[in-house]
């Protein structure tokens, strides 16, 4: 069974849940609920096992703060024997719009502390993420309570169309693998109005 990592990036503790900078976590949450599984800790990590369509996927939320991401993902890749480009990384983007997402199998950090630990730890910034735009409205100088703030009302039915559109991500790069998957999703815009 080809056996892959799926990486949600976050912070843990009460504080940071379900703000801007962990939609990395409550896409991974949503993918393994979706799929019936169910987190428990482990080392570096909270850790779910997924096996589906002859697959076996390896779900992890990072405990160990965004800026530490890198050892936590070498850790599992590492021990469960996973090669880098089965890997995807789920991340917060300032530097998309909301209604967007975007999958790339390479590509810098963007000065994304999570993926910038991932690049250090790892040697390289070959490995693919799915990014998910929360939009840049904010003051000038408000960039970090922006990111750590949570989600506008009026944005959530866009938020969780988007969860929805990542949990399918997933799947289809597992199955069809990253190109065909770039394809589908990265000229989508999304508005909060699901096509009836």
């Amino acid at each position: 069974m080809s056996k892959y990592l799926i990486t949600g990036l976050g912070n843990p503790r009460n504080e940071y849940a379900h703000t801007r900078h962990n939609i990395g976590y409550d896409v991974v949450n949503a993918f393994v609920i979706k799929h019936g599984g169910f987190f428990k800790s482990e080392r570096l990590a909270d850790l779910a096992e997924i096996k589906w369509k002859g697959k076996i996927l390896i779900c992890i939320r990072p405990t160990t703060f965004m800026n530490l991401s890198g050892r936590a993902m070498k850790y599992w890749l590492n021990k469960e024997k996973i090669e880098v480009e089965n890997s995807l990384t789920i991340v917060d983007d300032l530097a998309l719009p909301i209604n967007k997402l975007r999958l790339r199998k390479s590509g810098s950090d963007a000065g994304h502390n999570g993926l910038r630990d991932i690049q250090n730890v790892l040697g390289t910034d070959e490995y693919p993420k799915l990014r998910f735009g929360i939009g840049n409205q904010y003051p000038k100088g408000m960039q970090v309570e922006f990111v750590l703030s949570r989600w506008f009302p009026e944005e959530l039915p866009l938020v969780r169309l988007k969860i929805e559109k990542c949990i399918e991500v997933i799947e289809d790069f597992v199955t069809m693998g990253i190109d065909k998957a770039m394809s589908k999703i990265n000229n989508l815009n999304f508005d909060s109005e699901p096509e009836r």
